[in-house]
């Protein structure tokens, strides 16, 4: 069975999509699945997560310390096979990119996973405090819990 490859999206890359991609790295053996994060934006590109998110991540055994902030490309669509987004804005982004029904079908909203069609966003804790950072670390690890299970029980469907 081939790897599964899943790319993480919010705004910036140093809140939300470094800290959902740290937290499915340690769910999922990396012989199963490739994961990462990018941004939609190009504001922080190269830059460490943000101190908050590293602080959330190690308080849970997971560093993220390392990760440098890309932006996301349209050739992401041809690495990726699923596309998670943070929130609508990022979703509206990402599909705008685009270039066919095939890649529009590899992007979801990331807390459908566990509020199915419910176009939940997981909230952007940038200007908030950290107890921010600890909701949606929450709301990230159910969401992630949620795709593992997926992930695993097509693997076993398909061994």
């Amino acid at each position: 069975m081939a790897k599964v490859s899943i790319i993480m999206v919010c705004l910036g890359n140093i809140c939300r999509s470094p800290l959902a991609e740290g937290i499915l790295q340690t769910k999922l053996n990396s012989e199963i699945a490739t994961v990462t994060s990018a941004g939609t934006g190009n504001w922080h590109i190269g830059e460490h997560p943000d101190k908050r998110a590293i602080k959330i991540a190690k308080k849970h055994a997971i560093d993220i310390s390392n990760k440098k902030a890309k932006q996301f490309q349209i050739n992401d669509f041809d690495t990726f096979d699923y596309i998670y987004v943070m929130d609508k804005t990022n979703y509206q982004d990402i599909i705008a990119l685009a270039r066919n029904q095939q890649d529009k079908d590899k992007v979801h909203l990331l807390l459908n996973q566990i509020y199915p069609n419910q176009q939940k966003e997981v909230p952007d804790p940038y200007y908030g405090g950290e107890n921010g950072f600890k909701k949606v670390y929450d709301l990230l690890d159910a969401a992630c819990e949620t795709i593992t299970s997926k992930i695993q029980l097509n693997q076993q469907q398909n061994d």
